[in-house]
């Protein structure tokens, strides 16, 4: 496992847990949040943005954690471990809560220095309409290579937990 990616809804806990797993795997992470977002919520132009993408990639090791759905098919063509958290909406909607009233007005560690923590109702209905809109695209991308490559699905906290602790019980075998 040398390129792992962690995909879900905002607040699912991608970020945790690649840092979590980097702290285990000894592999760089890159959030993608913190590449995307220009000074002051400014997106990257799609040019710049695929090209960066397809930078971090072409590394050898990595666990990118991050949505962004139109440049998914990149990212998962180069993982050798997928792991789509697949967390329950009300969770997801606590969490961007929580990370709201944590990093008031701060930056997260996972964001561009200039992006002071915010939330909005856009950002939020975007949370809660994350199943109806594109949980189902996911879980189809995910079974078509699912042959080839290997693909976790996280329902929930403890199975997140389960697998931090298989993961740092191999390592120290």
């Amino acid at each position: 496992m040398n390129r792992i990616l962690v995909i879900g809804s905002g607040g699912s806990g991608k970020s945790t847990l690649s840092q979590k797993l980097s702290k285990i795997l000894n592999l760089p992470v890159i959030h993608l949040d913190t590449y995307f977002w220009n000074p002051n919520w400014i997106p990257k132009p799609n040019d710049e943005w695929d090209m960066l993408v397809e930078q971090f990639t072409n590394k050898d090791q990595w666990i990118i954690d991050g949505n962004y759905s139109r440049t998914m098919d990149i990212r998962i063509k180069k993982a050798d471990l997928i792991i789509f958290l697949d967390m329950p909406r009300l969770l997801c909607i606590y969490r961007i809560i929580k990370r709201r009233i944590m990093y008031h007005k701060k930056t997260r560690p996972d964001m561009n220095k200039e992006c002071p923590e915010k939330i909005d109702w856009e950002f939020v209905k975007w949370v809660w309409n994350y199943r109806k809109r594109s949980r189902m695209n996911t879980i189809k991308k995910l079974e078509q290579i699912r042959e080839n490559q290997q693909v976790i699905i996280i329902k929930t906290r403890k199975q997140v937990d389960q697998l931090i602790d298989r993961l740092e019980k191999e390592r120290n075998i």
